[in-house]
């Protein structure tokens, strides 16, 4: 490493920022659950007060259709408990709406076969 490189920077992805800097610190979101395959959308379509982090901003304009929280997570390439965080701040202060999945309450929630699951994970470990 030559005089002035980091570790850190990556001269093709730029800089690297570990997920917990970016929840400074928190695990879980103040407010909310977020499935998997709740929607976000945007509740008021702006682009949110001027304190946010740029994550924020990028959800904000993200949701401006709905859109799940997997896909959000990916479509932002950050992790999924570092999307829900976020997720959790911008509910809490109003600027998101979730649209949590309605589960036939007579019959319990639906969960896939446990086959199905097996299946995704082995395809995605292929990939």
């Amino acid at each position: 490493m030559s005089r002035g490189e980091h570790d850190w920077l990556d001269s093709e992805a730029g800089p690297v920022v570990r997920p917990y800097a970016v929840t400074g610190g928190r695990a879980k979101p103040a407010v909310g659950g977020f499935d998997l395959v709740a929607f976000v959308v945007n509740a008021d379509g702006g682009t949110g007060p001027r304190h946010l982090q740029p994550e924020h901003y990028a959800i904000l304009a993200r949701t401006r259709v709905p859109i799940t929280v997997a896909e959000l997570a990916s479509h932002l390439d950050l992790a999924l408990g570092v999307v829900r965080v976020l997720l959790g701040d911008l509910l809490q202060q109003g600027l998101i709406e979730m649209h949590e999945p309605v589960y036939d309450q007579s019959v319990g929630p639906q969960r896939p076969d446990d086959r199905i699951l097996k299946a995704v994970v082995n395809g995605l470990r292929s990939l």
